[in-house]
């Protein structure tokens, strides 16, 4: 089979979109119906829509048929028809079922919240690998939909729905479209095996990894660039990049790590799709450390942060070291300067600014090196006193009596790999030890 990934010429989509709140999702800290359809509208015009209005429905709980009531259905086509739409694009998720309903009700194509974000990353990969991981998420998503995809393939001839996997992938039977999916397994299992013998070279050189992270469009690509002139893509817009991109930072002690940024997230991010990127998405896991970078000019920002916790939990990667990076605080208002959390490790910050820049480089220095340590070291022993300046920063040192005594703010990695070395040549055990003080 053949796979067609690149978009489709075809008739201006011109949508009309709809969104259904529920008592459950109202119940939800960190939803809010105003946010989720405004988001929508962003993902519409993302993905090369003609966004023409807006509709919303309070119901008590989702209508297996039609999803909507039947009277808001038909409110739904009336604002169809007055507008000339030729798409209706849906907040929630679908079922078959209910894009075929809806689809005959209403004569246009039916899309949902998470076919539109199948769609815009269709369009955004551009790596092998990339294009492989958004076609089995946009596969597997539609495998038990395609009852319902009758017209929606054949009434414009592209556009949403159809890039990606192409049109005649989804006409072919359910049987050939499960050994595509078997088949596009096969292929990422084999990026998966060469990303693993990366990681593991990346071990044994000691190398510290600190991954990006963040709700899209945060700003996360334009602290990469900035930080390691990387030739990355920066554009105001969802998804700019897929991709994960490392890039070596020198630190100012000198030491280099591996800098990585990753997708950005987003609110219902389909589950499909993170599936397919796990093993991309992996570099996080695999980290030292994360950078949890924040748009904080958003006016949803602790709902963006809260989604990133969320995606973060999903990867087992909660509880990893993290430090909060405040952006684009140069577009805030001075209430949102005020919102801004000031629990745990975080900075206020600007991705265009040098001085934040480099204040960001030292709170990844003082993760790497970690706490400082004293050590009490016998003056007769010169290559022990010698390994003090090589394994981390001296910061103070003083002779007292037979000994010198030496204050060193060290590597993490560096003080397991010689933590044993250091305590075999304890000596004086009588002493009385301060805290965090070594005698050997």
């Amino acid at each position: 089979m053949k796979t067609t990934t690149h978009s489709i010429d075809h008739e201006l989509e011109r949508a009309v979109l709809m969104s259904l709140v529920t008592p459950q999702q109202k119940r939800e800290q960190s939803y809010s119906a105003e946010y989720s359809l405004a988001e929508l509208v962003s993902l519409a015009e993302t993905a090369g829509v003609e966004v023409l209005t807006t509709l919303s429905q309070n119901k008590e709980k989702i209508d297996s048929k039609w999803f909507v009531g039947k009277g808001k259905a038909a409110e739904l086509k009336e604002l169809i028809d007055e507008y000339g739409a030729n798409t209706a694009i849906f907040d929630q998720e679908l079922s078959g079922a209910q894009v075929r309903n809806l689809e005959e009700f209403l004569d246009v194509k039916i899309i949902d919240r998470t076919q539109l974000i199948l769609d815009i990353f269709a369009q955004r990969a551009k790596t092998r690998e990339g294009i492989i991981q958004v076609e089995l998420a946009q596969l597997s998503y539609l495998l038990p939909r395609l009852s319902g995809q009758g017209k929606n393939l054949s009434r414009l001839g592209g556009g949403i729905g159809t890039r990606g996997p192409g049109e005649s992938k989804l006409e072919t039977d359910r049987r050939h479209i499960r050994d595509r999916i078997d088949e596009l397994k096969q292929q990422l299992f084999e990026f998966v095996k060469h990303r693993n013998l990366h990681r593991e070279r990346r071990k044994k050189t000691g190398v510290f990894q600190v991954a990006i992270v963040g709700y899209t469009n945060a700003g996360k690509s334009t602290l990469l660039r900035q930080m390691t002139d990387a030739d990355v893509y920066v554009e105001n817009q969802l998804f700019a990049t897929l991709d994960p991109t490392s890039r070596m930072l020198k630190l100012p002690g000198g030491k280099e790590i591996v800098l990585t940024d990753t997708v950005g997230f987003i609110q219902n991010l389909p589950h499909d799709l993170v599936a397919a990127f796990r093993a991309t998405l992996e570099e996080v896991c695999e980290a030292d450390l994360i950078l949890h970078v924040v748009d904080s000019s958003a006016d949803m920002m602790e709902t963006q942060m809260h989604v990133v916790k969320q995606v973060l939990t999903e990867l087992n990667a909660h509880g990893k070291d993290q430090i909060t990076l405040f952006n684009k605080i140069d577009q805030c208002t001075p209430e949102q300067m005020q919102m801004l959390s000031t629990e745990g490790d975080f900075l206020r910050m600007s991705a265009y600014n040098e001085i934040d820049l480099a204040l960001v480089c030292e709170l990844i220095e003082a993760r790497l090196m970690g706490d400082s340590k004293k050590f009490r070291i016998p003056v007769e022993k010169g290559d022990m006193i010698s390994l003090m300046y090589r394994i981390g920063e001296v910061l103070e040192n003083e002779v007292e009596g037979n000994d010198m005594v030496f204050q060193v703010r060290i590597d993490k990695q560096e003080y397991e790999k010689i933590s044993h070395l250091l305590t075999s040549y304890a000596t004086d055990q009588s002493l009385d030890k301060g805290e965090n003080e070594l005698y050997v």
